[in-house]
């Protein structure tokens, strides 16, 4: 939260809050004068993966509660997953790439615990292509501001090592 707050909360206005049960991005409005990246409490890897979203998203999401994504909850069919899994690749590639650099273990997510559908092994494989396609580019540039603090911070200095991002180690 530290690292996250001295990089944004002046130059974005956005303040990283550990405070939910659920994860929530809630931009400026009449109770809060700047936007808050909200995750769970007591879960380190939501952090990052509400991160890599904001990362993300363009400034016309980012004035969006949640950046005007849908969401379906918990118990989604195989066609509710393959859309999920869909729009995921990308934050879930960053979030890998940002536990890495916070020497953080990254947990591939189905989000989908109650339901009967996993993440399939097409998602695995594009999020780890997304994250080794990285290393090689420049990520986006708030992402790329963290992840050089993050490792800064942690020791993960690694995290623009290819090598580090397939199936094998997750």
């Amino acid at each position: 939260m530290d690292v996250f707050n001295r990089l944004f909360s002046g130059s974005c206005n956005t303040h990283l809050i550990a405070e939910g049960d659920e994860p929530i991005y809630l931009p400026v409005d009449e109770q809060c004068d700047h936007h808050r990246l909200i995750f769970r409490h007591d879960y380190f890897s939501s952090a990052l993966h509400e991160i890599a979203h904001w990362c993300l998203a363009g400034e016309q999401r980012r004035q969006l509660v949640d950046f005007g994504y849908w969401y379906n909850p918990d118990g989604r069919t195989v066609q509710q997953q393959c859309s999920f899994e869909q729009v995921e690749v990308k934050p879930q590639a960053l979030e890998w790439i940002l536990s890495r650099a916070a020497v953080h273990r990254f947990r591939i997510s189905a989000d989908n615990l109650e339901g009967e559908v996993g993440a399939s092994d097409t998602f695995v494989d594009a999020v780890a292509e997304q994250a080794r396609q990285w290393c090689d580019s420049p990520l986006p540039s708030r992402a790329a501001l963290l992840a050089v603090a993050l490792a800064e911070e942690f020791g993960g200095n690694g995290y623009r090592d290819a090598s580090h991002y397939s199936s094998a180690n997750l």
